[in-house]
């Protein structure tokens, strides 16, 4: 008998409770990076995979030992390649007493599902796994494959998907969809990449009780310099015509999830923060060395010559001498095309489910989505999320939002790999 897309439909909801039982499982699994072992998180992923017929690997990959990557497959060597990417860390929880429930208890109260990684992401990171299970159980012929991805130190490095990308496990993937948080109401299909810029000032060391008079103040001059850095924000992405709808939709989405006056510019220009300050050594001498790190991101198609620029003209801007800039570019701006099979599917059974438009957007800051990017792989950003609580107090997400993810994740595996 062929099994249908919609009769995978009406399984994930006859299937809801098993699905809301995961996400607490997994919540309920102590595993704050860096402070736990992730090793019974691992353990719990695999085991749930075999539980429903899927064998993995458990990998020691550039983490080490701590840190291993799950993989597995199913489906046919012929047809579409799909990726789906995970991670099982959690940041830590902080003070206890923050808290208005236990953040590892996975409780369901009030329509919502309460804890440290509802949003971000063990819910997302179920959803995937429930998928995966369903539909090897289902005995659907899928036309193509279907390829996990799961880490566990997304949250304090990043190695694992970089791993996987390097490596070959990633290679001719035609989809990949990282159930990282979102909300309904957007797709994340790209984001800014990232510089980071050291501004280092040099002086001259002397006595402080007359560094009024003799000496050169480092520290003052940077001082002087940091006030100017905020018009590295002038510089501009630059777009194509085929970017302008998803350019428009971010700006949207920016001003409806910040709030802020003007927030929509942080998606076509730079942004800035400086984040981390050094200099000197004691109190009673003058400095000869003060230096600040700032993280820039950077809109798809800046310019590094134009970033630059701006930092040249900031510097003689200030008026001050004795301070250089150097770059570290570690990320550049990336996109999959809205167009995409990927992302005209996601986005109609989106709507379908919720009944209320989906914007594609692109992300103001940067996630393991730029790895697969990098491989010319169309890859997404969507799962279930509440982003009040994410890395803060009182993480929660919709029990709706879990359940209608794992609807349309299904619908769009079905979509993809030939299942009608």
């Amino acid at each position: 008998m062929t099994v249908t897309k919609e009769q995978l439909h009406e399984a994930v909801l006859a299937h809801q409770d098993d699905l809301l039982k995961l996400c607490q499982q997994l919540i309920q699994i102590k595993n704050q990076s860096p402070i736990d072992d992730q090793e019974p998180a691992i353990k719990f992923v695999r085991d749930y995979l075999a539980e429903h017929g899927i064998e993995s690997e458990r990998i020691v990959a550039d983490g080490g030992e701590d840190y291993p990557v799950v993989y597995a497959r199913i489906g046919s060597d012929e047809g579409f390649r799909v990726v789906l990417n995970g991670h099982v860390d959690v940041v830590p929880v902080g003070k206890l007493d923050g808290w208005d429930f236990d953040p590892f208890g996975g409780e369901i109260r009030d329509g919502k599902m309460l804890g440290r990684g509802t949003s971000d992401m063990k819910c997302g990171l179920a959803v995937l796994l429930f998928s995966m299970a369903m539909l090897n159980e289902s005995g659907a012929e899928l036309k193509g494959d279907i390829r996990l991805h799961v880490v566990c130190d997304e949250e304090i490095a990043g190695t694992g998907t970089k791993w996987f990308c390097e490596n070959g496990y990633a290679d001719g993937a035609d989809a990949v969809m990282i159930g990282e948080p979102t909300g309904h109401d957007t797709i994340e299909i790209g984001q800014k990449g990232i510089l980071h810029l050291t501004f280092t000032a040099h002086g001259v060391p002397g006595h402080g009780s007359t560094g009024n008079y003799k000496g050169d103040n480092a520290i003052n001059k940077l001082a002087k310099v940091i006030p100017f850095i905020d018009e590295i924000t002038a510089v501009p992405g630059h777009y194509d015509e085929s970017q302008a709808r998803a350019v428009k939709n971010s700006r949207t989405i920016a001003e409806r999830t910040i709030g802020t006056p003007g927030v929509g510019n942080v998606i076509d220009h730079c942004s800035t923060n400086v984040g981390i300050i050094q200099g000197g050594g004691k109190i009673n001498q003058v400095p000869d060395f003060a230096s600040c790190s700032v993280d820039v991101r950077l809109p798809y198609g800046c310019k590094h010559e134009e970033v630059v620029a701006a930092v040249d003209a900031l510097i003689a801007k200030s008026g001050v001498e004795g301070v250089e800039a150097s770059y570290n570019w570690t990320a550049e701006g990336n996109y999959t095309d809205d167009e995409s099979k990927l992302v005209t599917s996601l986005k109609k059974n989106i709507e379908d489910v919720w009944n209320e438009e989906c914007l594609p957007a692109y992300q103001w800051a940067s996630s393991d989505a730029a790895h697969y990017r990098a491989l010319g792989a169309p890859t997404i950003q969507f799962g279930p999320a509440n982003n009040e609580g994410i890395h803060g107090y009182n993480e929660d997400v919709d029990v709706i939002d879990i359940v209608h993810s794992a609807e349309i994740y299904m619908m769009s595996l079905c979509d993809m790999l030939g299942v009608e």
